[in-house]
């Protein structure tokens, strides 16, 4: 009998505590003199992982705005007659920024960053000829992140490079200029221009 009556006041000490498991504590005292009461408070702040990448056209990170945008630029370089080949850069047409530049940022809270750049082959003219990737260069200038974002060199394969993070934050960007290096001479035709002919570059973000 006296276990079970032991037995039964345990349960009822149990039942009892599970409220203050839940909730904020209170005391309560009485009596004469300085009186101390407490009462406690858990609190608890859940961070989402996260990774953003812009390359081009895209949302506005400087304010906040971590978004996915479906666009992609086009940029055209278009060597004058007489001067094809003859090593002087040729600046592009379009980019988000016009000129052949582009808005390149990378944002992200859980470590180091590698960025990708990859290419399915040569930039082709459909008709067999082709010109390489290594004939596109990429600038990198200070754009509104204090860290600037180095871009991948680009390849007829793939390149990269890595964003290291400072306490496992990523805040980097940059104003990417491409230019046309022009110090081959190609068959005329239209380079590139579309995936069917080897004109898309993508550029791929891993979080480590």
């Amino acid at each position: 009998m006296k276990t079970s009556i032991v037995f039964k006041s345990l349960l009822g000490t149990a039942a009892l505590a599970l409220p203050l498991i839940a909730s904020a504590a209170s005391t309560f005292t009485s009596g004469a003199g300085t009186l101390t009461a407490t009462a406690t408070v858990n609190f608890t702040v859940v961070i989402p992982q996260f990774l953003y990448l812009r390359v081009g056209t895209g949302s506005a990170y400087a304010t906040g705005t971590l978004a996915t945008a479906g666009a992609t630029d086009l940029i055209t370089f278009s060597p004058a007659v007489g001067a094809v080949g003859n090593g002087t850069a040729v600046a592009g047409v379009g980019g988000d920024l016009a000129g052949g530049i582009e808005t390149a940022a990378i944002l992200g809270n859980g470590g180091n960053v590698t960025l990708v750049a990859a290419a399915t082959g040569a930039l082709s003219d459909g008709a067999g000829d082709s010109i390489s990737f290594t004939q596109i260069t990429t600038a990198a200038a200070a754009n509104a992140e204090a860290t600037l974002l180095a871009a991948p060199p680009l390849t007829d394969t793939t390149s990269s490079e890595t964003v290291p993070a400072t306490n496992k934050i990523v805040k980097a960007d940059a104003k990417w200029t491409f230019s046309y290096s022009n110090t081959v001479t190609p068959a005329a035709g239209t380079y590139g221009g579309s995936a069917g002919n080897n004109g898309i570059v993508t550029y791929t973000a891993t979080m480590l």
